[in-house]
């Protein structure tokens, strides 16, 4: 259970890094509206880019407080909870701008994985 445990951890603050820092200037399937860019997705959401880089700040320190949690446990609760507020919050903006359900996919998996790591936090606190 504890390899799983890790392996969503790394898996979330792995592609939180990828998204946030190696791929925000890309063109996906998932971009909201008609971006081509993170950045014109929260356009296209109405938010502006204050925003923009105020929500990239927190997810990329919540990435960093999951990793950093696989050697200090207490940092992985706050960090996944904060993930999956933010994950939640990216499901709502694509509904809001009334996207195609699958563009919701990548944020839905991620939530899932979140609440996973949330579940899985309980037990490996408990051995």
């Amino acid at each position: 259970m504890i390899w799983l445990y890790r392996l969503l951890i790394v898996l979330v603050s792995g592609t939180v890094f990828n998204v946030w820092l190696l791929r925000l200037g890309n063109a996906t399937p998932y971009r909201g509206g008609t971006a081509s860019t993170l950045q014109e997705e929260f356009l296209a959401y109405g938010l502006n880019d204050t925003v923009f880089y105020l929500i990239g700040g927190v997810k990329l320190l919540a990435a960093l407080g999951l990793f950093i949690g696989l050697k200090v446990p207490k940092t992985v609760k706050p960090s996944a909870q904060i993930i999956a507020v933010l994950m939640l919050g990216a499901i709502a903006m694509h509904l809001k701008i009334a996207d195609p359900i699958e563009r919701s996919l990548p944020a839905l998996a991620m939530l899932s994985m979140c609440v996973g790591i949330l579940r899985l936090n309980k037990l490996t606190q408990s051995i």
